[in-house]
């Protein structure tokens, strides 16, 4: 997934694929060492599957397409230009006023060219959608799979290694307020992202589009982290529902023998 872009697509440094290489050694090395240590460290919902398949094939999806999209710009094919159709389709939906798609385009500098405007436009539609289709693929996992009951036990400490449940509150309304809160921030994020980004293109230097690296891990980026934000609200969410049917069960049990 990491090389995927750097693959098919010129780099725009002479070193620019050993770092690339660096960078995927070392997302390999923190993933196996993360999925075969006993102690979690900062992965969350490890154990409890599809949380972290659907981020990755999320990404990955993103990635890919994206890449094939750029890749139809330096070397088109049959395969790039159908990527590349698609994403048009996809563009002209998602791209109306005020969408995010829209901020996306609304944020290149004043002299940007039009087929970069216009790949920056399918490319911000495809990743933004890839975005929604993760999203509704682990709201279906949790309505209708019931997750994560179809996995066995729910272990709060590895899959929720950054949840501390004694620092003090109820244990499910502080989970609940976290969960609201990953979701507010991340529906807020693909419109407040480009807003930062044209804020900070007035006093630096503006982000280099034109890249066509720099393109894919930039809208990856805005579209993965804010649905990952999602996916998290959601499954604490339904972490705290859980916990609060788990006690609703003990109370009524412990009724039950009283009586």
């Amino acid at each position: 997934m990491v090389l995927t872009p750097a693959l098919y697509l010129p780099t725009s440094t002479s070193n620019g694929t050993e770092i690339v290489v660096f960078l995927a050694i070392l997302a390999f090395i923190l993933t196996f060492s993360e999925y075969n240590s006993a102690f979690p460290s900062f992965i969350e919902f490890r154990d409890a599957p599809p949380v972290n398949r659907l981020r990755f094939v999320g990404l990955t999806s993103m990635v890919a397409f994206l890449t094939l999209i750029c890749k139809n710009v330096y070397a088109p094919t049959e395969l790039t230009s159908v990527f590349y159709s698609v994403g048009l389709m996809v563009a002209n939906v998602a791209d109306f006023p005020y969408s995010p798609v829209r901020l996306v385009v609304l944020m290149l500098p004043a002299n940007a060219s039009g087929p970069l405007i216009e790949l920056v436009r399918i490319s911000a539609g495809i990743a933004y959608v890839a975005a929604l289709v993760t999203i509704a693929s682990f709201a279906y996992a949790i309505k209708l799979r019931g997750w994560p009951t179809g996995n066995g036990a729910f272990n709060v400490w590895t899959n929720l290694p950054l949840f501390d449940p004694t620092k003090g509150g109820d244990v499910v309304t502080r989970l609940q307020r976290d969960g609201r809160l990953n979701i507010t921030i991340g529906v807020l994020l693909p419109f407040i992202i480009p807003a930062l980004i044209k804020l900070m293109s007035e006093f630096g230097s503006p982000i280099a589009m034109s890249n066509p690296q720099t393109l894919i891990w930039t809208l990856s980026a805005w579209a993965f982290l804010p649905a990952s934000m999602i996916m998290r609200g959601m499954a604490t969410i339904r972490v705290a529902n859980l916990i609060v049917e788990k006690r609703r069960a003990y109370s009524t049990a412990e009724t039950t023998q009283t009586a």
